[in-house]
């Protein structure tokens, strides 16, 4: 009896780290969230910010802090972060833009990570469906957080919070756009300053 009161806590230890691991790729997305939020395989990202849960296949971060590191990359890529929500017209309007751009700089160091900021109530019943029937390549990601006046600052002192807004950014060199983006060639000419 003492023998296995001994092994009890290495048994559980080893349990818990069977039962612990997941299937879900290096990125942090799942295999369902491959065609919603983009190719994982072709993921750029080289430490993704693990979220809270997902959602048919989105991501779902809480609280900013947790999708934070979408931007601070330090490599050679350039992100292209869109905040938008699917009750806002004008967001819906520029999303065809950004999906044009995942597309013709998808062999390219160019991300575009679409971060909605829907209701979280809304995340399944809109978000979901809007993103899989819209086919959206771009990555997509949800922030349930809120307290926007806690963090708009963290994106940009530029931003007064208002949606769409986009944040553009290569390393140490940034820009944002506080207004809806009126085509490709538009955020085309923002990437090409990186």
């Amino acid at each position: 009896m003492k023998n296995l009161v001994r092994f009890t806590p290495f048994i559980y230890g080893l349990v818990i780290l069977l039962f612990s691991c997941n299937a879900s790729p290096a990125t942090g997305q799942d295999a369902s969230s491959a065609t919603a939020t983009g190719s994982a395989a072709n993921d750029p990202f080289t430490e993704w910010p693990k979220p809270v849960t997902y959602i048919k296949g989105i991501p779902i971060y809480e609280e900013f802090g947790q999708a934070e590191p979408f931007f601070h990359f330090d490599n050679d890529t350039t992100y292209v972060i869109n905040f938008w929500a699917t009750w806002c017209k004008p967001c819906v309007e520029e999303l065809p833009y950004f999906e044009e751009l995942t597309q013709a700089y998808q062999r390219q160091k160019v991300k575009v990570i679409l971060v909605s900021l829907d209701f979280p109530r809304q995340f399944e019943s809109k978000l979901a469906p809007f993103v899989e029937e819209r086919q959206l390549q771009s990555t997509v990601i949800a922030l349930a957080d809120g307290r926007y006046n806690d963090w708009i600052d963290k994106v940009s002192t530029e931003w007064t919070g208002a949606i769409p807004a986009t944040y553009i950014y290569k390393g140490e060199k940034a820009r944002f756009i506080g207004n809806p983006v009126k085509s490709m060639a538009e955020l085309e000419a923002v990437i090409k300053l990186f």
